[in-house]
């Protein structure tokens, strides 16, 4: 049975797509969707597959969509794209079949389908295992602002069926590679001035790439509305915006802290169980992630509470208003400091790696403890300048207990080693930082 649209859908999908009716300028048409500066992802290059699916996920306006068309350049023009975001088109293909139906019968010459903003359907999940359950031979490519509806309920039944790539704002090593320094010299200092300006304003491309500082600001308060007017009421149907609003901006006033749901609670004026669950909307959708404490097996350890951190640092600073560019001068940077290894760890690292922290009943405390592939990374986080290569009590505790494979201390100013009964303990600027992953 042939599966007939309206002739409103059509013409909506023709707009969408009018390299189909013009395929002589479908070059042009597409590259429309790329920004004037193009940032190479270090997810890159990135393979499609056919009979296979690409979830492209992360945070709001973290570069998605222009990854992905950058990806499906070489497919033009034979490319069908859908915006989700229009109410039109979502409500065009109740179930997957209806969409195969249409591919089959009038596009078989299609070679890819791109869903971008795929988390506005019903069940994302399960509609694109239906595209590739059906084997139309071409990759099916999606995007999606959050994890939640793309991957939460069908996780078990994409499997094998799937890639998923996390993409989250900009990185200091995408950032200084754009530049392409000349010599190491020059590399230093661009990697300083791009640090600073990651700091306070993060590094979400739109905002990065911005002219000026007033544009940044602009641009860091939509896309923080957008995340709670948007997000939080129209796509995850919170009752209580307002409290979720004042939970952002406690919890930005908290990055690094250990997080206690029952005080928030209690500031919030709503039950524990309200709060546990703005937090899960609120790392679904890549805005905060919980870093959960290191259990190694000692008994002298905590290993309740979690710490929060935010994915960016702009998106913190605009919940405080706090965009103070003296960053020597803020009373905030340490938390500016710690929020931004995190953010930088979570980008550099593979999806494999687990970042904790690390606390002892006694107060000793080391900021990240990474596990990957069996082995221990510990990094202690230095927001003022160092004179010399100093280890913490802590510092010293952990490795007695785990001697992890590396010990770091990441500061601004100090680049060199020290040795203590044979266990090497590097001291590194972000600079250094850049290959933290190796």
């Amino acid at each position: 049975m042939r599966f007939m649209l309206n002739s409103e859908i059509q013409n909506r999908i023709l707009q969408y797509n009018p390299w189909i009716t013009q395929p002589d300028q479908a070059d042009a048409l597409i590259r429309r969707y790329l920004p004037e500066t193009y940032v190479l992802r270090e997810a890159e290059p990135v393979n499609l597959h056919n009979d296979r699916a690409l979830l492209i996920v992360g945070p709001r306006q973290s570069g998605k969509s222009t990854l992905a068309w950058h990806l499906l350049l070489s497919y033009a023009p034979n490319i069908l794209y859908f915006n989700l975001e229009d109410p039109l088109l979502r409500s065009a293909f109740g179930a997957a079949i209806e969409l195969v139906s249409l591919l089959r019968d009038q596009f078989p010459f299609i070679r890819v389908v791109f869903l971008d903003e795929a988390q506005h359907l019903t069940d994302a999940g399960l509609f694109i295992k239906g595209l590739v359950d059906a084997r139309l031979n071409i990759p099916i490519l999606a995007t999606g602002s959050s994890s939640f509806h793309l991957m939460g309920k069908t996780r078990e039944s994409l499997a094998g069926r799937a890639d998923r790539l996390r993409l989250l704002p900009f990185s200091l090593k995408e950032l200084l590679r754009q530049e392409n320094p000349v010599n190491p010299i020059s590399a230093r200092i661009l990697c300083e001035k791009i640090f600073s300006r990651q700091m306070v304003y993060g590094s979400y491309p739109a905002v990065y790439l911005a002219r000026a500082d007033s544009d940044r600001f602009r641009l860091l308060s939509d896309l923080t509305g957008a995340l709670i007017l948007r997000d939080a009421s129209d796509l995850f149907r919170i009752k209580r915006v307002d409290v979720f609003r004042k939970l952002l901006t406690l919890l930005a006033g908290q990055t690094g802290n250990l997080i206690n749901f029952s005080e928030l609670a209690s500031i919030c004026h709503v039950d524990a169980a309200t709060i546990h669950s703005y937090v899960e909307i609120l790392e679904e959708s890549h805005v905060v992630k919980l870093v959960r404490p290191f259990a190694g097996g000692k008994r002298r350890e905590l290993t309740s509470a979690s710490k929060i951190y935010f994915i960016d640092n702009g998106i913190r600073n605009q919940l405080l208003n706090a965009f103070s560019t003296d960053i020597s001068l803020r009373t905030d940077k340490g938390a500016l400091m710690e929020n931004w290894v995190f953010s930088e760890l979570y980008k550099l690292l593979p999806l494999s790696s687990v970042v904790h922290f690390w606390r002892s009943k006694a107060g000793g405390e080391v900021d990240f403890v990474v596990e990957h592939a069996g082995k221990l990374m510990a990094i202690e986080v230095k927001s003022a300048d160092l004179d010399r290569p100093r280890l913490s009590r802590s510092g010293r505790s952990f490795i007695d207990a785990y001697r992890p494979e590396k010990f770091l201390v990441l500061n601004r100013s100090l680049e060199t080693t020290l040795t203590i009964d044979n266990y090497r303990i590097d001291f590194q600027t972000p600079y250094e930082m850049l290959g933290i992953a190796k």
